[in-house]
């Protein structure tokens, strides 16, 4: 298959579409195959004011876009044998011997079994999320404001879900959580360093992401893309928003308190990092084919090829978060798997996978073909599916 370029232009046309229509402020995008930028782009602005266009260098809010880069650290550490898939999570968070998960009627049951790395790396912890309806556990999360708190240390988090019931028992259900957080803390306690300088060491540096962090320097903060948004960070949706047309309201939001931008505690397992366009591009390379781009190996061709393996049974596919289901996708040890391409509705391929960030970023590697692509804007709540649709229509223009 060939990139075809003049189909691609419709990405263009797409974006320009809805920037005009205020569903969005700016979007930039970049699309790869086999190697060589194919489609690429930066439409509308990064601030409210219309005054600074979005740019090469604009910074954006990764939210849970942050989770594949942690994976991948926990990856890195099962390669050299510090953690093992099948270890308990309690073995380096002893709070968590003690849960126990809360039954349907409320009641407390206790675990069946011990909740693993496995089960953090593939969302079938028992963990819950704030925003997620009708799940009492995520009540519990809201009534102590674990996502609207950035001033909370990792270790604290882990605490405070450690002491709080799970929401089903572990190994029984893909559930979207607080998973990847509690990785993270387990990475911090077998690095013996931040998560910050974890990361930095380990992925960063290597990779060249000069620009990826926890916080942004005040050097830098004029890059950082403006947020707009429907909602809060932890905030349910409203019931029946998906019943209406698809819109964005272009209103400027604060999100300084769940997702500080100088906060020297501040950093996550599941959100919290801050990059560019191409500072990612260079992490998807790891996802692609292992390397940096000098070469230098990051995760082993057995270990990519083990993540990269759909892990869920059919009774827990296809992966759904409240009542959005994506038909087709089940879950690797980095995020979504294309597993069944006759369930897709959209343009797919079999094997491709990414993930996406609640500020709608979004990202896909398709290591098969050698096709990849990333989406970036800043817009919490968005009623549009920008990524997918973009992914879409990246996808039609391969003949």
């Amino acid at each position: 298959m060939e990139f075809q370029s003049e189909r691609g232009t419709v990405l263009d046309t797409h974006v320009r579409r809805l920037i005009d229509g205020q569903h969005f402020s700016g979007v930039a995008w970049c699309v790869e195959h086999r190697g060589r930028v194919v489609a690429q782009g930066a439409q509308g602005h990064r601030d409210s004011q219309g005054l600074q266009p979005l740019s090469d260098d604009t910074l954006y809010r990764l939210y849970s876009m942050t989770k594949p880069i942690v994976s991948v650290r926990c990856l890195q550490l099962i390669e050299a044998g510090l953690l093992q898939l099948d270890d308990p999570v309690s073995r380096f968070i002893p709070e968590f011997s003690r849960q126990q998960v809360m039954g349907e009627d409320g009641h407390l049951q206790p675990l069946h079994r011990a909740m693993t790395i496995e089960d953090l790396l593939t969302h079938r912890s028992g963990l819950s999320y704030d925003f997620l309806p009708d799940c009492k556990v995520a009540e519990g999360y809201r009534d102590v404001g674990l996502a609207a708190d950035g001033s909370r240390s990792l270790q604290d988090l882990c605490r405070q879900l450690a002491s709080m019931p799970l929401a089903f028992q572990p190994g029984t259900r893909w559930y979207y959580s607080y998973s990847t957080d509690v990785l993270a803390g387990i990475i911090e306690r077998v690095d013996d360093k931040p998560l910050g300088a974890c990361l930095q060491e380990s992925l960063f540096a290597p990779l060249g992401m000069d620009d990826t962090g926890f916080q942004v320097g005040a050097q830098n903060r004029s890059r950082l893309a403006q947020m707009f948004g429907q909602r809060e960070l932890g905030e349910v949706p409203v019931a029946g928003e998906g019943d209406q047309a698809p819109a964005n309201k272009l209103r400027p939001m604060d999100v300084e308190e769940s997702y500080p931008v100088d906060s020297e505690d501040f950093a996550r397992g599941g959100i919290g990092l801050y990059s560019s366009i191409a500072d990612y591009r260079r992490f998807m390379d790891v996802l692609m084919h292992g390397k940096a781009a000098s070469g230098e190996t990051m995760l082993s061709q057995p270990m990519l090829e083990l993540a990269w393996q759909n892990r869920l049974r059919q009774a827990q596919m296809p992966i759904t978060i409240g009542d959005k289901a994506y038909p087709g996708y089940g879950w690797g040890l980095t995020g979504r798997i294309m597993a069944e391409t006759s369930a897709a509705v959209r343009l797919s391929a079999g094997g491709e996978g990414g993930w996406a960030g609640a500020a709608s970023t979004y990202f896909w590697v398709d290591p098969a073909n050698a096709f990849s692509g990333i989406i970036m804007t800043q817009y919490l709540g968005s009623q549009i599916s920008l990524g997918p649709d973009m992914q879409a229509l990246a996808y039609a223009a391969l003949g």
